[in-house]
């Protein structure tokens, strides 16, 4: 469907975004991709670099009569979300993305599209090879790392960058200016315990969650969507309190800026009390499934009678487990005070893996509030130390304050209305640009973040607008033609 999608406007950015999603381009694995965009630059003869961390930038002249316009920064990351449904046999190491066009949405096949933050790239490497598009001065910073660290912004040191205003094409609704965003940090608990042999007079059973509709973990979370860390523990939970559930295994969700689709569990349970084990607990998944039907209607769990496990937890271990688990806080944690709808603090209990003597949970808090980010941190820290885990802050990051005397906001936002005969949302949102990390060591460029519609990022689901990568290009266009002249 590659040719369908190049035929699709604006040609130049939907053919650009499919030589993108040719190349794997997984987080921490960017090395491909940095490898094509220098190609890129270098094959238009534009001045390109990359900075000690991986970031690539392309810096291109501005077109005449407007040399005395201030300098821009685009930027966009190149790195992507790997995701996909349990069935989808796909390699993202070695396999481009599979798009396809479903009415009007780009989506993949059975993945992550990677329009997050593709189409923001794609759009960035138009205007670059662009012969007709007037502009200012500009530079393009494409950020390594994003979704998984942001080691890209963090390592981008002070002086590279001469620019004075910075346009992040990372927003997810067309209608949407940004101008403030969540800070995050990791939070990670692991703890050590000893294997115990199954009783002989024991049955093993494995448990699965599915179907779930997953998404961004800061746009996605104000959703109260199905994390199936969260409904495997309830049931770990049930199943050990009332009936002596022993667990041998779990490998639930994936990445920490992901709301968990799928968890799966191998457990033992006494003979004696298969059948009130069963009644019982397809009675609470019964209860879990209606909970949540109106708003994940494909969620499936199941447990199926298997292969005795060798080895189990150690009951006390467990124990810990299942109640620190079920002790941590996961959705949001508190909504703006000063901001109508906006999520402020959020927790993500985003992975859970035992095996072979470990456990390890992963989280990401978010929060708009420095003091409430660690707040919340703090909370999850003690719920895992009391029941014996080591906990790890670690991968922090900052927001970004919103700046209401900004230039570049007032022009963007006239821009929009003048264009579309109603006002843009102008905003802060739940989840982590990069503009706050660039501010620390850029404090004097003004920055707006933008762009087309994508649904679904993060997931198997996501999908990208077509109608509005229209819209956000005719206004991404419109915007470098009214850059402010230099004073």
């Amino acid at each position: 469907m590659s040719s369908a999608i190049r035929n699709l406007a604006p040609k130049e950015v939907w053919n650009m975004f499919a030589d993108l999603n040719a190349v794997p381009r997984p987080s921490k694995k960017e090395e491909r991709v940095i490898e094509f965009m220098v190609n890129f630059g270098k094959n238009l003869n534009l001045e390109t670099f990359v900075d000690s961390v991986g970031n690539v930038i392309i810096k291109k002249q501005a077109t005449k009569g407007f040399e005395d316009r201030k300098t821009v920064v685009l930027q966009s990351h190149l790195d992507m979300v790997h995701q996909k449904n349990a069935e989808t046999d796909f390699d993202f190491d070695t396999e481009g993305i599979k798009m396809l066009i479903d009415g009007d949405w780009v989506t993949a096949d059975g993945t992550t599209l990677g329009a997050d933050n593709g189409l923001g790239v794609a759009a960035i490497m138009a205007i670059l090879a662009s012969t007709e598009i007037e502009h200012p001065s500009l530079e393009a910073l494409f950020t390594i790392d994003e979704e998984t660290g942001m080691t890209g912004a963090m390592g981008l040191e002070a002086g590279v960058l001469k620019g004075d205003i910075l346009l992040n094409l990372d927003t997810e609704e067309d209608d949407e200016i940004g101008m403030g965003c969540a800070g995050g940090v990791d939070v990670t608990a692991t703890r050590n315990y000893k294997e115990e042999a199954v009783s002989e007079n024991s049955l093993g059973y494995s448990i699965s969650v599915q179907g779930l509709n997953g998404g961004h973990s800061g746009m996605d979370i104000i959703k109260g969507l199905g994390n199936a860390n969260k409904i495997m523990n309830r049931l770990l939970f049930d199943g050990f309190t009332n009936f002596g559930l022993r667990i041998s295994e779990i490998n639930g969700g994936s990445l920490r800026n992901a709301i968990p689709r799928e968890s799966f569990a191998l457990v033992s349970i006494d003979t004696v009390s298969k059948e009130a084990f069963l009644f019982e607990t397809n009675l609470l998944i019964k209860t879990i499934k209606e909970e949540f039907a109106t708003i994940e209607n494909n969620l499936t769990i199941e447990i199926k009678e298997t292969s005795l496990p060798e080895k189990v937890m150690e009951l006390g271990v467990q124990e810990g487990l299942v109640k620190s688990v079920y002790a941590a806080l996961n959705g949001v944690y508190r909504m703006s005070p000063d901001i109508e709808d906006l999520v402020e603090t959020s927790n993500n209990i985003a992975r859970i893996i035992v095996k072979d003597g470990a456990i390890k949970i992963g989280c990401l808090t978010r929060s708009s509030s420095e003091t409430n980010k660690i707040d919340l941190a703090n909370s999850l820290k003690a719920a895992f130390e009391l029941s014996g885990f080591d906990v790890e802050l670690s991968g922090e990051y900052p927001g970004w304050q919103p700046n209401v005397n900004s230039e570049i906001l007032d022009v963007v936002s006239n821009l929009y209305e003048n264009l579309h005969g109603e006002k843009a949302q102008v905003a802060a949102c739940h989840a982590g640009l990069e503009c706050g990390i660039l501010g620390q060591n850029y404090p004097e460029m003004d920055m707006v973040s933008f762009g087309p519609t994508i649904r679904g990022a993060h997931s198997p689901d996501e999908r990208a607008g077509i109608v509005s990568t229209q819209k956000f290009w005719k206004f991404l266009i419109e915007i470098l033609k009214n850059i402010p002249k230099i004073k």
